[in-house]
């Protein structure tokens, strides 16, 4: 088992990103550091955010 290291984030950034996130307007890089952050799978349909309309 791996161990996870903390690191910081600026929430305005990581709203951004995961609202891009689920409209699929992320550039890949940022696509796969949402996923690792956020321990999500690829491809995963799910909504990260309340009342966030995709599109």
């Amino acid at each position: 088992m791996s161990r996870r290291t903390f690191q910081w984030v600026n929430s305005p950034v990581l709203f951004e990103a995961i609202h891009r996130y689920e409209q699929g307007r992320l550039p890949r890089s940022m696509k796969l550091w949402v996923e690792q952050l956020l321990d999500l799978e690829p491809n995963q349909d799910s909504k990260l955010l309340p009342n966030s309309q995709s599109s």
